[in-house]
Order: structure tokens, then sequence, then C-alpha cells
């Protein structure tokens, strides 16, 4: 069994050293759903465009993102942009334009259901009144697309969570990196990632029981 100091576990060395991180964390997941979701609108709208020049480019960039693990996009994005624009843009800049970038191809993909979800008799309708495809896309199939696949975003955007932790690759101060600077400071390792474990539990259960209970409640409304 492990020695474990529960001592350690104080609030003023959380706030010192683990809320700089969570709020971070919060950040990147937030600014990382918007744009992913934004993107990834584009993007969906584009592969079912039905022109091949852009559903093409949209497909391969989709596909691409999707088959490479996140950690590496991480580390390419990180390590190749000052050889390109030859001046570090900082670890924090770079984990914002990679989870937008990354995200995009999830996003994509849920958004390009979601819209598909909707009946091609409301396409048609909206054509019989005369609407473009911009005027179709905007009034009548989105709105509905979005409520249909809420409980699925919300789900990726729980992953995305989890997700900001790979971010310690590139030395950029998340969530876990506050808990494991604190517990290399204190000489507690085992510790703070045990409690790191228990806050990810916490915050990532919690955030599903809400998206359940959505589901439930759009269900019934359906």
């Amino acid at each position: 069994m492990l020695n474990l100091d529960f001592s350690f576990y104080r609030w003023d060395l959380i706030s010192t050293y683990v809320l700089k991180g969570f709020y971070f964390s919060v950040f990147l997941t937030f600014i990382a759903t918007l744009g992913g979701v934004f993107f990834g609108t584009l993007l969906a709208l584009m592969r079912l465009s039905g022109k091949k020049w852009l559903d093409l480019p949209a497909a391969i960039y989709v596909n691409g993102m999707r088959s490479v693990p996140l950690v590496m996009v991480i580390l390419g994005f990180f390590l190749l942009m000052p050889f390109l624009i030859g001046r570090s843009i900082g670890a924090e800049t770079s984990a914002v334009i990679t989870f937008i970038c990354f995200e995009a191809a999830y996003f994509s993909e849920i958004m390009r259901a979601g819209i598909q979800s909707i009946s091609r008799g409301q396409v048609f309708a909206g054509r019989a009144l005369g609407m473009t495809y911009a005027q179709n896309m905007k009034l009548v199939i989105l709105p509905q697309a979005f409520r249909n696949m809420l409980p699925v975003l919300m789900t990726q955007t729980i992953i995305l969570f989890q997700d900001t932790s790979l971010v310690y690759a590139i030395g950029a101060y998340d969530l876990l990196k506050g808990f494991e600077t604190a517990g290399k400071n204190y000489g507690r390792p085992e510790e703070a990632y045990l409690l790191a474990a228990v806050v990810y539990f916490v915050l990532c259960y919690s955030l599903s029981y809400v998206v359940k209970r959505l589901h439930r409640r759009i269900a019934i409304i359906r």
C-alpha cells in the first residue's frame, strides 16, 4: 500500500497550483468547442454540397485529422510552426489552434449526421417556398439538426475536456500540469495524481449525467 499523506489535500495548495491550470483547461474546452462547431459546420456543408471541388478537400481534411492521434497533431504543430513562421507562438496559443483544427474534423461528422437526420421532405418544402440553399439551411435544417445533435455535441465536449490533459506534451499549464507541479514541489506525486483522477472523474461524470438528463428531456419533447 502507498504511504499516502492526506494532509496534502489543502485548499491553499489547490488555489496556488491547480486553479490556474483548471481555468486554462476550461478556456481551451470552450474555445475549441466554439471553433470546432463553427468550422465543423462549414466542413459538413462542404461535404453535403454535392460539388466535388468542395467535397473532396473537406473529406481529405476530416479523414486525415481523424486518422492521426491528437498528441501527434499537438506536437507536430508546436514543433513545426517556428520553422514555418520564424518564431515560436507559445504553448497555450499552439494548443488553442491545434484543438480547434482537430475538433473541427470530429464536430464535422456530428454535424453531417445531424443534418442528414432531417427529413428530405423539409428540404423540398423549403425549396418549394422559394428559399435558397443557404436560407433553407439557416432557417429550416440547422435549427432542427442542432437540437438533434445537442447531446452528442455535449458528449464530444466532455471528451474534449479530457483530451486537454494532452497539452502537457508541449508544456502548457493545464489542470493536470497544475496537479503535477504541486506534487513535485511537495514531494507527493502519488497524492497529486490520485486527486487529479478524482477531479477529472467527478467533473466528467457530472457533465455526463447532465447530458443524459438532457437527452431524456429532448426525447420526451419529440
